[in-house]
This record gives structure tokens, sequence and C-alpha cells, in this order.
């Protein structure tokens, strides 16, 4: 009885069949890599200050002096988040009393910004975070945004599979593909942030349910020296490829909702692959339609110069996989014996740590010196051989070599960028991307480590429990960078702790004044403290 393999080895291995599938797949995951990311651009918060209203009586020099002062890398900028009280300044003003010379500020009582925010528009037009004031007392929502679409690729981790294998992978594909692009459609008309959140867990969904797809119908039409290549290197450097589209976007539309229309055209383009990509064979087998599957082989052979036989499928010959009773497993067979178990625990750590320097760093962007699309697209072109590194370490140097390799690179080098001297930011940033070319070798070779490390049987569990560990790192990867205490003052109070954004605060009821400069809980962050 011969298998698919054997029954299809005439049509070869890289013909024009397989190349125009091989690319056109690949070239439907390019929308993937900028949807996720996108949020660099589109979250982003710009210098911000407090309003001070026109109707409010000041003079010049008070007007001037109405924002307090907080030490930011060394200088001292507006305070983004307080100013000093208008009533009293106003009283001042009117007295003719001077700021500074009369009044010393530094014991003025200070508000919160009830009049709204000034935001810089040198970078950006708008992005949500300017159109819906995210910030201050509800900066938790920008970062919660991004966790909310891992959650939307968290849930559409599960349910990809189980509606590939029921209505066929080129269906799913192209319907998730829509439901992506849709999605990412409307998010454009959002009225506010509750709308744009919960539409992010959609696209979320689409994405994740899309690339999914995509790696399957791959990996079952193309031969087994191919399929190495598709998924290594094919699906991985058009994802870097849609990465590095984003900040040249992003350059040139600085309105984010305008930006966010941009970003859709390529996934409205993608609808036309339909007529060329065929559904898989193989599935089509599963499902008992011989007659539709080898109909798609004979166009494959016609494309690529080669007469079929006459008769490719006969049912009696060709295994239906669909139809053998096969032992049933659980996920407790991931930790029935010692030695899986091991692995199950060590997979899981793995993959979560991956996933967290990962997209960490591919989201703090914003946070690094210089550029802000220079450096994301500079963050997407390391990847580029990142994944070919990835590829000829998994061909030529033992698994637990590779992955030690890649991880060791990306965490020392990191560690190394603490050790920077303060202005050095061209060799912080330097470090920051060496950090990432090696997590990302480390990300795209975790998949076949892991698939190798489990028996048959529990394989596809086995994956799919350690990639579902990699998704709750990518919902926890925002926050990590907020963590950071380096060059902060040490906090004497509750109050002044460290405020983790993510998180909504309250203020307690003796929080009404701010500390001096330099010790207040919202301490900003390092921009080179990764």
């Amino acid at each position: 009885m011969r298998d698919y393999e054997e029954v299809t080895t005439f049509l070869g291995e890289w013909g024009p069949f397989q190349r125009l599938i091989f690319f056109l797949l690949s070239a439907s995951i390019i929308p993937n890599g900028f949807n996720g990311m996108s949020v660099v651009f589109l979250a982003a918060a710009p210098e911000h200050r407090c309003r001070v209203p026109d109707t409010v009586n000041l003079s010049r020099a008070w007007r001037n002096h109405s924002i307090p002062l907080r030490l930011l890398d060394g200088r001292e900028v507006p305070h983004s988040c307080r100013r000093y009280r208008l009533a009293a300044i106003a009283n001042f003003s009117a007295l003719g009393l001077e700021p500074g010379r009369d009044v010393d500020l530094e014991q003025l009582e200070q508000e919160s910004c009830v009049d709204g925010w000034e935001f810089s528009q040198d970078i950006y037009l708008s992005t949500i975070v300017t159109e819906w004031n995210l910030v201050c007392e509800d900066d938790w929502k920008a970062p919660l945004t991004v966790s909310l679409f891992f959650v939307g690729v968290l849930v559409g981790s599960f349910i990809s599979g189980q509606l590939s294998d029921r209505f066929g992978r080129k269906n799913v594909l192209f319907v998730t593909m829509g439901m992506q692009t849709g999605f990412s459609f409307l998010q454009i008309f959002s009225k506010n942030f509750e709308m744009f959140a919960v539409l992010f867990v959609l696209v979320g969904m689409g994405q994740i349910s899309n690339y999914v797809a995509a790696f399957v119908l791959g990996t079952e039409i193309l031969g087994k020296s191919v399929r190495i290549i598709f998924s290594t290197l094919g699906v991985c450097i058009f994802y870097a490829f849609g990465y590095m589209m984003l900040p040249l976007f992003a350059y040139f539309i600085r309105d984010w909702r305008m930006l966010l229309l941009a970003l859709t055209v390529p996934g409205v383009l993608c609808a036309a692959l339909w007529w060329f990509i065929p559904e898989s064979p193989r599935w089509l087998i599963s499902q008992g339609r011989l007659k539709e599957a080898e109909v798609i082989i004979r166009k494959a052979a016609k494309m690529n110069g080669i007469v079929a036989p006459s008769t490719i499928f006969e049912s009696s010959e060709l295994q239906d996989l669909s139809s053998e009773k096969q032992q049933s497993h659980s996920i407790l067979d991931l930790l029935q014996t010692r030695n899986i178990r091991m692995v199950t625990v060590m997979s899981i750590i793995l993959w979560m740590t991956i996933s967290v320097g990962y997209f960490g760093l591919s989201l703090d962007t914003p946070n690094l010196h210089g550029d802000i699309y220079v450096n994301c697209f500079l963050s997407a072109v390391v990847e580029v051989p990142a994944y070919v590194l990835a590829w000829l370490l998994l061909q030529h140097v033992p698994r637990r070599y590779s992955m030690a390799t890649a991880l060791f690179l990306g965490g020392s080098v990191l560690l190394f960028v603490q050790l920077v001297p303060p202005g050095w930011y061209y060799l912080a940033t330097i470090l920051v991307m060496v950090g990432k070319f090696g997590i990302t070798a480390a990300f795209s070779m975790v998949y076949v480590y892991t698939a190798e490390l489990y028996p048959t049987v529990v394989r596809n569990m086995g994956v799919g429990v350690s990639s579902t560990a990699s998704r709750l790192g990518s919902i926890l990867s925002p926050y990590f960078v907020y963590l950071e205490s380096f060059g902060t003052p040490l906090p004497d109070t509750i109050d002044q702790m460290l405020r983790v954004k993510g998180i909504k605060y309250r203020q307690t009821p003796g929080h009404t004044r701010m500390l001096k400069d330099g010790e207040e809980s919202s301490t900003v962050l390092k921009s080179t403290a990764l």
C-alpha cells in the first residue's frame, strides 16, 4: 500500500508548481509581519504636558512656568502629568509676583491635567494615545492593547488547527486572512479605546490562524526537501519583509487611522491568491475526495511539464488516514513519565523565555535612542540573517548547541547593555540589535527542536502546549520593560513604588502633592535600559 509521498514522486521536488506554491504562501504571510507590530506606531505616546487654557489670565512668565519640571536622563523637562494649581498662580500673576524670584515654585501645590494635554506633533500627527488621552492615569491602556492582541493570538492558536482539519486548509487560510484584514479595517472607525481593543483581539485571532493554515498547507503540498526550507526560511523571511514594510509606511503616514488604512491594502491584495493556491491534496484524500485531489495533482504535473500516470489514486491502494483507529492520547501523557515530564517543563520554560525576549525587544523599539523609524527597520532587518543562520545551524549543528549558542548570544549581549556608559547610545542600540538577532534565531529553531523531542503520538500536543506557553509570554512581554529600576531613586513609601504600565492605579487620599523632581512614582525609564 503506497502512501501519498510515493504516489506523487513523479511531480518532482522543485518544479514551477512547487515554486509557485512556495512563494505565494510565503507572500500571504507578509501582512502578519506588520499587523501585530503596528501597535508600536499606533499606540505611541508622544511628548506631552498639561494643557493650560488660554482663558486663564496669566502673564507670559507664569504661563511659561505653569508646568513643574522633572529630571529625565539628567536634564530637566516639563512634567507630563502635573501642573501648578492654576487658581493659585493666577493670583500671583494678578499681584505682579514673578515665579522663582518672588515665589518659590517648589512650595506651590500641584494638580492633575484637568483640562487635558498638549501633545507634540514632531513625530506623530496622531495616535490612539493622543486621540483618547491614554496617558498619566490611563497610561495602563496602551500596553494592555498589545496584550489583548496576544490574547487573540492565544485563542486563535487553540482553534486554528481544528478549523483547518474540519473545513480545509485553503478555506481557513483565506477566511482568517479576510478576518485579519477586515477587523483591521474596522479599527479605523473605532470610536473609543474599548472598541479598538476588542477589534485588536479579533485581528490577533485572524493573524495566527492565517499563519497556521498557510504553514500547514505548504508543508502538505511541498516535498520533503522543500518543506524544511519553507517552514524555516520561506514563511519567516517573508514575515520579516512585512515587518520591514511597517516603519516605511509609518514614516510617510503619521496619522494612525490613515496608517492603519494603508496597512490593510496588502491584505486585500492577497485575496487574488485564491485563484492560484490549491487545496491540500492530502486533506482532500483524508476526506475521501480522491477525484478533487487527482485534479490538483494533474494540474501540478501539467505546470511542471510532466505527463501524469493514467491512474494516480486508487482507494484500495492509498491509505485513508481518517479511517484508521489510532490510540487516543490526552495532555496528561505529556506528564506520564519522568523523561517526558522533564521535556515538557523545559520546553514550556524555553518557549516562554524566548517569546518574552523576542516581543519585549520588538515592542521596546520606541524606547531606544535615535529615530524610531530607523530603529524599527533595523529590528526587522536583523531577522533575515537570523533566520538564515538558524537554517544553517539546523542543517549542520546538533540542536542543543544551536539553541544554546543563539540564546547565549541574545542573553549575554543584552546583559552587556547595562554596562554601556551613559551617552553611548549607538553602542547600546547595536547591542540590542545583536541581542534581537540571537533571540530571533532561537525563536525560529525552537519549533523544529520541540517537534523532534516528542514522540509522534503526542508531537502535535507537545508543540501545542509549548506554543501556548509562548503566547502567555507574549501577553506579558509589553510589561517587562517597565520593571526596570536602574537609575531610579529608592522608594520610601508604597505610593512611591515604580508603576507598572498595563495596570490601573488609584491615588491614595493623601497623595495629592507630587514629590520633588526625580522622586515621583512614575519615574521615566532610561531609554537604553531594557
